[in-house]
C-alpha cells in the first residue's frame, strides 16, 4: 500500500524526508541528468517563478515514509497548460501500480488547475530514431502506458530532430487532453514550445534550433498520433474513471454513533441528526462513500492530554449505557488533586454541566476521529472535498477538556494530521465558537484557527471566541475570531466570512479543514441567526472559491426539519464554487 501525496515545501520534516529520497530516486535513474537540476528542486517550491513554472511534487509513499515513486508537474498559468517533467517509480516495484497511482494524480491536478493539457516528452518508439532494441522495448512500453489515458505523440513537427547530428534517441512531445476534447491550435503550441524549449533547455537549445522547430508546425489545428479503436475505449473508460473521482465528493459516515443516544429532555445532539442529513444527500449523486478506517490512540493523544484520554476510556467503560451521568462537581480550585471517584471527577475535565458520560460515549466519539482521519487521507489522495459526517461533534473539545456535545476535537485531530505535509487553516462556521481548536493550536503558526460566531457574551461557551485571543507565542496572528452580534442579516455574516477568507489565502495554506455548523440556521434551538438554505449555498460557494483541498467535519445543527435541505445546499455551492473557479482560470 502507498499514498500519493503532494510536497508543499521543503519547512516541514516529513517534506524534507521525502525531498531528499526524491532526489536520490532521480540520481538513480536518470544519471545522465544535470545533479543541479535534481537538486534545485526544492528551491523551486520556494521561488515558485524562479525557473518559469510553478513546480508540483508528489511522491508515493510506503510504510515508514519510503517514497516508492515521485512526480513532478510544472504549471504555467499564462499559457494555461502543465508540463510533465517527470514520472518515475522504484524500478523493484514495476507493476505495482506506482507508476499509474502517480500519473492519475497528476492527471486530477491538472484538471483542478483548469489547463488545456498536460504535454511531456517520451522517448520515440521509431527504430530509425532509436538504435538500441532494449531502449526501444521500453520506450514502446511508456508510449503504450500513457497512451492507455489518451495521451499520444504531436505528429508532422521537427520536435523530434537531434540537438547535434548523429544523436540517437530524440524524445517526442506527446498531449495529453485529460479526456476535454482539447483542439491544439498551430499558434498556441508554437508558444508553449517555445516557452518549454527555452525555458527548459536553453542551455542546449539554440536559437536556430528553436526556430527550426517552430518553423515545423504547418498543420492547424495539430494532430496528434492516430489511435485505434481498442486504445481510444481504454482512454475513455479511464478518463471517466478520472472525472467520477475528480467531480465526486468523499463522504465517510460514522457507523457508531447511534450507540450515543442520550435520550434526556432536552439533549438536542440526537441520531436523527445524520439521518436527517444522509437523507438528503443520497439522491444528490456527488457524493461517494467510503468506509471509515480504525486508527490506534495515538492519532487522539496528539491533540488531546493522555489522561484526560484514559479517563475518559475508563470512566465510559465503567459507566451504564443508558443512564448517562452529568457532572456537578468542578474542583477547579486545586487542579492538583482531581477527586478519586471517576464520577466525581467528571467535572475536572468538563466545562460544562450539560455534556454527560455514558458507557459508550467514548466508542461513539473514538469512531468519530477515525472518520475524520480517513476523510484526511482522503485529502491526501487527491480528493478536492471530503466530508467526515460524525457525531458527537468535537469542536468544543479542549486539549484536556470536554463539553459542548464534544469529547474529542475530531477536526483538530485531523488537522493535526494533514499539518504534517503542509500548512492547515481551520475554518470554524458553527454558531458557537471553535474554543476546541483555539486551545490545541494557540501557540502554533503552521495552523491558522478562524471561528466567525456569536459573540460569546450571549453565545455558548461564553468565556472564549473575543476579538483580541489571537494567539500566543510563535502563534500570535494565527488564531482569528469574528464575534458577531445576536441578530444579523446574512450581508454582515458574508461580510465576516469574506474577511476570513481573505486571511486564508494570505496564509497560503495548503489544506482547508471547514467545522461546518449548521446552528445558524433560522429556528435552530441553539441559536439566534435565520440563514436560509440559500445562504448555505452562498457561504459554501465562497469557501469554494478558495481552491483549496477541504475536508469538512460535521458540527452542530439541530434544526432536524431542515439540516439535511441546508448541508446539501452548502455542498452545492462548495462545489460550484471550487468548479466555477476552475472555469475563470480556464478562461
Amino acid at each position: 500500500m502507498f499514498l500519493i501525496r503532494r510536497i508543499f515545501d521543503d519547512v516541514i520534516p516529513a517534506n524534507q524526508h521525502a525531498l531528499e529520497q526524491v532526489r536520490g530516486l532521480l540520481r538513480s535513474q536518470f544519471e545522465a541528468l544535470d545533479h543541479q537540476k535534481i537538486d534545485r528542486i526544492p528551491e523551486s517550491l520556494r521561488d515558485p517563478l524562479k525557473y518559469g513554472f510553478r513546480s508540483i511534487v508528489y511522491v508515493a509513499e510506503g510504510q515508514r515514509s519510503i517514497v516508492r515513486g515521485t512526480a513532478l508537474l510544472d504549471y504555467e498559468a499564462e499559457l494555461n497548460f502543465c508540463y510533465l517533467d517527470y514520472l518515475v517509480s522504484d524500478k523493484r516495484l514495476a507493476g505495482r501500480g506506482v507508476g499509474g497511482a502517480l500519473y492519475g494524480r497528476v492527471r486530477s491536478e491538472a484538471l483542478a488547475l483548469g489547463v488545456v493539457g498536460i504535454f511531456f516528452e517520451c522517448l520515440p518508439d521509431d527504430p530509425k530514431l532509436c538504435r538500441d532494441p532494449d531502449i526501444l522495448k521500453n520506450n514502446r512500453a511508456r508510449l503504450r502506458f500513457y497512451g492507455t489515458y489518451g495521451a499520444r505523440p504531436i505528429i508532422n513537427t521537427a520536435y523530434e530532430t537531434p540537438v547535434s547530428e548523429g544523436s540517437d534517441n530524440p524524445p517526442y512531445l506527446v498531449f495529453d487532453d485529460l479526456g476535454q476534447g482539447s483542439v491544439l491550435q498551430k499558434d498556441y503550441l508554437r508558444k508553449v514550445i517555445a516557452y518549454i524549449l527555452e525555458r527548459k533547455y536553453k542551455d542546449v537549445c539554440g536559437p536556430g534550433y528553436v526556430k527550426t522547430v517552430l518553423d515545423s508546425i504547418c498543420e492547424d489545428p495539430v494532430r496528434l498520433r492516430p489511435q485505434s479503436k481498442t486504445a481510444a475505449q481504454e482512454a475513455e473508460k479511464m478518463n471517466e474513471s478520472i472525472a467520477a473521482r475528480f467531480s465526486k465528493i468523499a463522504l465517510v459516515v460514522t457507523d457508531q454513533h447511534e450507540i450515543h443516544h442520550v435520550k434526556d429532555r432536552g439533549y438536542v445532539e440526537s441520531p436523527v441528526r445524520i439521518k436527517s442529513i444522509l437523507k438528503a444527500l443520497a439522491p444528490n449523486g456527488t457524493f461517494e462513500s467510503i468506509p471509515p478506517k480504525t486508527f490506534g490512540d495515538s492519532w487522539i493523544t496528539s491533540v488531546h492530554d493522555p489522561e484526560y484520554v484514559k479517563y475518559f476510556k475508563k470512566v465510559c467503560k465503567n459507566a451504564k449505557p443508558e443512564t448517562p451521568l452529568y457532572p456537578y462537581v468542578f474542583p477547579i480550585r486545586n487542579r492538583a488533586r482531581p477527586p478519586v471517584e471517576l464520577p466525581v471527577r467528571a467535572g475536572y475535565y468538563c466545562i460544562d454541566t450539560f455534556t454527560p458520560i455514558s458507557g459508550h460515549a467514548f466508542t461513539a466519539a473514538r469512531r468519530a476521529v477515525e472518520c475524520a482521519l480517513t476523510a484526511s487521507h482522503e485529502i491526501l489522495s487527491g480528493r478536492r472535498i471530503a466530508y467526515a459526517l460524525v457525531r458527537p461533534p468535537g469542536h468544543h473539545a479542549e486539549r484536556s477538556f470536554f463539553g459542548g456535545f464534544c469529547y474529542f476535537n475530531n477536526a483538530a485531530i485531523a488537522a493535526q494530521h494533514l499539518s504534517q505535509f503542509g500548512k492547515v487553516a481551520m475554518l470554524d462556521i458553527d454558531y458557537h465558537h471553535g474554543n476546541g481548536q483555539q486551545n490545541i493550536f494557540y501557540r502554533r503558526k503552521d495552523v491558522l484557527t478562524i471561528s466567525i460566531h456569536g459573540h460569546p457574551r450571549f453565545a455558548y461557551p461564553y468565556f472564549s471566541g473575543f476579538s483580541d485571543e489571537r494567539g500566543a507565542g510563535e502563534g500570535t496572528g494565527y488564531n482569528v475570531n469574528y464575534p458577531l452580534p445576536e441578530l444579523i442579516e446574512p450581508s454582515d455574516y458574508l461580510n465576516a466570512l469574506k474577511n476570513a477568507l481573505k486571511r486564508i489565502r494570505d496564509f497560503s495554506a495548503a489544506y482547508l479543514v471547514v467545522c461546518l455548523g449548521l446552528d445558524t440556521a433560522k429556528g435552530d434551538p441553539t441559536g439566534t441567526w435565520n440563514h436560509y438554505s440559500q445562504d448555505f449555498m452562498t457561504i459554501g460557494k465562497e469557501i469554494g472559491g478558495l481552491r483549496i483541498p477541504c475536508l469538512v467535519v460535521q458540527e452542530g445543527g439541530y434544526k432536524n426539519r431542515s439540516i439535511g435541505t441546508n448541508a446539501k445546499s452548502f455542498f452545492s455551492g462548495l462545489l460550484s464554487g471550487m468548479e466555477q473557479q476552475v472555469s475563470r482560470d480556464r478562461h
